[in-house]
């Protein structure tokens, strides 16, 4: 059995979104973002989804607002962590 290449976890999308908005492309190689996006991931939940739509459909403000507060307090931690482990010196 295969699964669907249509099936995602929805956090990807946010982690994604709020990257573009620290401008993590721009002070970071792909490496140290690779190795970001792995450390915030394995800190959230995961909710899988197969259409976008449906997301935006029926998900409440209340658990957008508190998906993307998760993703921002898991970002700052993975950056801390990469950090400490001296990775990711900005350019």
């Amino acid at each position: 059995m295969k699964i669907s290449d249509d099936i995602h976890n929805y956090y990807e999308k946010l982690v994604i979104q709020q990257f573009s908005q620290l401008k993590v492309e721009e002070k970071y190689d792909q490496d140290f973002i690779a190795d970001l996006t792995c450390v915030v991931l394995n800190q959230l939940p995961a909710r899988y989804i197969r259409h976008e739509v449906d997301m935006a459909f029926y998900l409440p403000a209340s658990d957008r607002f508190e998906m993307e507060n998760k993703v921002d307090i898991a970002i700052k931690k993975a950056l801390e962590f990469m950090h400490s482990q001296g990775k990711g010196v900005e350019s």
